[in-house]
């Protein structure tokens, strides 16, 4: 289950669709309200409502959401009908999956109202309309392009965030950032800055440096087993992708010189066309995982860019 702390809590809001082909003779018998099955659309209505809070009980992985308005609405065609059902929250996690989860609901529900007189009746084209809220803001499929455009970030720019709360206090001098930094430069990239924060800080200052838009994010630091090692939940919480090859290649290369490297729970990714890469907070460690990006980085930025080719 993903973990969403970090995330901000802002108003989020889904719609999504679909629609039940049936005969334009049942068409006529629902709005008649005169199936064997009396209170067709009331019963789907609150059968759609009903599953849309359920959602968490019924889809393994999603959050459990507070609710704020759940709206189940019907419209008739000649031979459909067709089902709209919009979810509201306020919260860190989007309401799409249950507003789908209404109108699937719903939907099943009208199937078993008119399968007496139409066991043909066809439940389709299910799907996410519009979505609002959380740091991507408004969605809607009508603005969805066939071919998505390259996502921007400023490029050949990067940030290096220091998670180390003995650093951030002035008690310890960090010698991970400068070589990170420096790393960066010989490779072409400006470094906007090297940021040191106390462990309980990474995710504040994770999603203020990602909002600057740099190609590249590396933090050291706070990727143990310490209680107050945070970084890759931190991390997690913002990524769109996950890139599981990366932190695995960077593990099995210290895992060569220390079997502690085993411990590291660092994650990489990338969110909203930034690649963010957890490293260690050791020397060692630092110095093992630019090794393996000096291969990886420059390729794996172009094609999140847009522009690299596949290999």
């Amino acid at each position: 289950m993903v973990d969403v702390g970090g995330k901000a809590i802002t108003a989020r809001t889904a719609t999504a669709t679909g629609r039940v082909v049936t005969r334009p003779d049942v068409i006529t018998l629902v709005r008649a309200d005169d199936l064997p099955k009396a209170d067709v659309l009331a019963t789907a209505r609150i059968a759609g409502i009903s599953g849309a809070k359920k959602t968490s009980e019924l889809i393994p992985l999603c959050h459990q959401l507070a609710l704020s308005s759940v709206k189940v609405d019907f419209e008739f065609t000649d031979d459909a009908i067709l089902i709209s059902a919009t979810a509201k929250t306020t919260g860190q996690t989007g309401v799409e999956m249950e507003a789908l989860t209404a109108v699937a609901v719903a939907g099943l529900t009208l199937h078993d109202m008119i399968k007496a007189v139409d066991a043909r009746a066809t439940l389709t084209d299910v799907r996410l309309e519009t979505k609002t809220g959380g740091k991507h803001g408004e969605w809607t499929r009508a603005g969805v392009d066939t071919i998505a455009a390259p996502i921007t970030v400023r490029h050949q720019t990067a940030a290096v965030v220091v998670a180390s709360t003995a650093g951030a206090a002035g008690n310890r001098e960090d010698t991970t950032g400068p070589v990170i930094s420096a790393w960066f430069a010989s490779r072409g990239y400006a470094v906007d800055a090297v940021t040191i924060v106390a462990d309980a800080d990474i995710a504040t200052e994770l999603s203020r440096v990602l909002d600057t838009s740099p190609a590249v994010i590396i933090t050291t630091g706070g990727t143990g087993m310490s209680p107050s090692d945070r970084t890759p939940e931190a991390t997690s919480a913002l990524l769109d992708r996950e890139l599981p090859g990366v932190s695995e290649a960077i593990r099995a290369r210290g895992l060569a010189v220390t079997p502690k490297a085993a411990l590291s729970r660092g994650v990489a990714g990338t969110a909203s066309g930034t690649v963010i890469v957890n490293l260690p907070g050791s020397p060692g460690g630092v110095k093992d995982g630019l090794a393996v990006l000096a291969d990886l980085l420059d390729h794996l930025v172009a094609q999140v860019e847009g522009g690299g080719a596949h290999e």
